[in-house]
């Protein structure tokens, strides 16, 4: 799928603010409010944009622990590993990844000891093998 500069300035905007107006974000690309509009129609129904999310403040963010937790799975758990982790609140992403380990959880818990409790339970899932942890201490690029 081809993307104009426009297209990809507009993506960009929206991810920074998916509630902005259209008059805004035509201001600031120098384009009209119509046009805007029906560029935002057309990145939808082209499935370029899927939905709009909800982006949670710093403020709130910097009172959770976050950590990556890396887990390596038996072979043929994948699908279940993965609908058992989807069912943990807390985990907010899941990766599959290449190399020595086969998933990547980000997790979010408002302390160390639900932190704890949560790589625990992970770990104890049937088809883990193998885990390892790493919190967060900041975040230096969000996009």
């Amino acid at each position: 799928m081809s993307l104009s500069e426009k297209d990809l300035a507009l993506l960009a905007l929206l991810g920074e603010n998916a509630r902005a107006p259209v008059a805004v974000l035509a201001r600031k690309l120098g384009l009209s409010r119509t046009t805007v509009q029906a560029r935002i129609e057309r990145l939808e129904r082209d499935g370029v944009i899927s939905g709009y999310g909800l982006r949670l403040s710093e403020a709130y963010q910097s009172g959770l622990i976050r950590a990556h937790v890396l887990i390596t799975i038996a072979p043929k758990t994948l699908p279940s590993v993965s609908a058992e982790l989807s069912a943990i609140r807390e985990v907010t992403t899941l990766h599959s990844v290449n190399g020595s380990f086969d998933l990547i959880a980000i997790l979010a818990a408002p302390s160390i000891a639900d932190l704890d409790r949560i790589i625990d339970h992970i770990g104890a899932l049937s088809g883990v093998e193998r885990t390892l942890s790493s919190i967060i201490l900041s975040t230096r690029i969000a996009r």
